[in-house]
């Protein structure tokens, strides 16, 4: 990958070209334009058969010019620099800012690639192509464009794994606005890579990128969590706030009733107990009958018969259905 910065100061990654597959579309290239100038050269010259040598001389030169010169230029910039062989190859051709190409870029590219194509049968330009470190021929370097691939294979993404659900929540307070997006991508590739790895060489990549990520973060890493545990626990917490700041407040729900939870520093979460009911002995009332007693017995202001008369008012009203309306008194 090679990475162009845009005059807005983006950086673009984007795969140059290499010499197999632009030769190939050159090939394709030069094998119509060969084809198209034979064609327009029998005709030429069949309709200025009555003409003079000069006059022959002269059309077939302007001939040459026009369509393996003019003809390439003119298709390069009203296809923004496709032409047929990079179009067949997935190949375009860009500006070095990663912008499409104009008529200026286009016309720089076909002078010179007449003298280091044409003359000299593509030798110039295999020799700068191998020379550049991004392929690029001597038309490239003083045009100002560069040729890089379209069709790009999609690699699959892989799966980051999650942190144990006793790290859910631990890290919610830390500061991760320092932290840069390509210690980010880097971190997510070795998460997704980590099985691949020698363990030797994960385990020391996993280090080194956590000592980077608390650096970053200003918080060091916990002695008691090793390492890959600590970067996927971190991945995590930023996803959850990236999903808040998208989502709202609701999408962090799950993951702070879950840190509520954790009682210590990376134990296991641990649900309160309950209190186990106690048997009934003999001879012993209920909580709620005793409860009763002891109201009703100490202090009670309300006579026995009031006491009585509403007892009997609430067997009545338990006796009769739930509805929503009240008899009269």
């Amino acid at each position: 990958m090679s990475e162009l910065v845009t005059g807005e100061a983006v950086a673009l990654e984007l795969r140059p070209a290499r010499l197999p597959s632009r030769a190939l579309a050159v090939l394709l290239d030069l094998v119509v334009a060969v084809a198209v100038y034979v064609a327009v050269t029998i005709a030429v010259m069949v309709s200025a058969a009555s003409l003079d040598e000069a006059a022959q001389l002269a059309l077939s030169i302007a001939t040459f010019v026009l369509v393996l010169v003019g003809g390439p230029v003119a298709v390069e910039t009203l296809s923004h620099g496709r032409s047929l062989g990079k179009l067949a190859c997935g190949l375009r051709v860009v500006r070095d800012d990663g912008g499409p190409i104009r008529f200026r870029h286009a016309l720089v590219r076909g002078l010179i690639g007449v003298i280091e194509i044409l003359l000299t049968f593509g030798v110039v330009a295999c020799v700068a192509s191998l020379v550049s470190a991004r392929g690029r021929r001597l038309g490239d370097v003083f045009a100002g464009t560069l040729v890089v691939r379209e069709r790009v294979p999609v690699a699959r993404t892989g799966f980051v794994p999650p942190p144990p659900p006793w790290l859910a929540g631990r890290f919610s307070g830390l500061d991760l606005s320092g932290v840069p997006d390509g210690l980010w991508l880097a971190v997510r590739q070795y998460l997704t890579r980590m099985q691949q790895l020698d363990p030797q060489v994960g385990w020391a990549m996993a280090e080194r990128l956590a000592a980077d990520l608390a650096d970053r973060t200003g918080a060091p890493v916990p002695q008691d969590v090793p390492p890959p545990v600590y970067l996927a626990a971190v991945v995590q917490e930023r996803q959850a706030r990236e999903a808040r700041r998208a989502f709202g407040g609701g999408a962090g729900a799950g993951a702070a009733g879950g840190a509520s939870g954790v009682p210590g520093a990376y134990g296991p979460p641990v649900r309160p107990a309950t209190r186990p009911a106690s048997p009934m002995t003999p001879g012993t009332a209920p909580a709620g009958r005793r409860d009763g007693a002891a109201a009703s017995g100490h202090g009670s202001a309300v006579p026995r018969e009031a006491q009585e008369a509403q007892g009997g008012q609430e067997v009545q009203g338990a006796e009769r259905p739930a509805t929503r309306f009240v008899p009269p008194a």
